[in-house]
């Protein structure tokens, strides 16, 4: 493993645990649903790399890459977005884009939903 690979790996994890520390730090619900989503994002999008985005968890293909989809909890209301920079499909017979969804909650109809979001924000 070159010094390169070794450093990227070693940020790489840095990130991975300010992410899981963010979310851990949550109140529940919040931190079980957080939980989910990230697990969620990483299985759905195979070379996601996550890191604090904007002080909440965010997901890229690299550290120096936009960050394509994220959650955040403000003021007790958690959303899941995709930024600008995603693959985004249009609305059926609309030129509106998704950008982001407000949740309380989590199931499985919704963790499919997220995971299909993530995999064409990825693509």
């Amino acid at each position: 493993m070159s010094a390169t690979t070794k450093d990227s790996s070693s940020k790489d994890q840095k990130d991975q645990q300010a992410v899981l520390k963010k979310i851990a730090g949550w109140p529940e619900p919040f931190a079980s649903i957080g939980a989910q989503l990230h697990e969620t994002i990483l299985s759905a999008g195979p070379k996601v790399k996550p890191r604090i985005w904007y002080g909440m968890p965010g997901y890229a293909t690299g550290r120096s890459t936009p960050v394509l989809v994220f959650f955040r909890l403000d003021d007790g209301v958690m959303s899941f977005g995709i930024s600008e920079k995603a693959t985004v499909k249009r609305e059926p017979d609309t030129l509106l884009k998704p950008s982001a969804w407000f949740l309380d909650d989590m199931d499985e109809a919704t963790l499919a939903k997220i995971s299909d979001l993530v995999r064409t924000a990825f693509s």
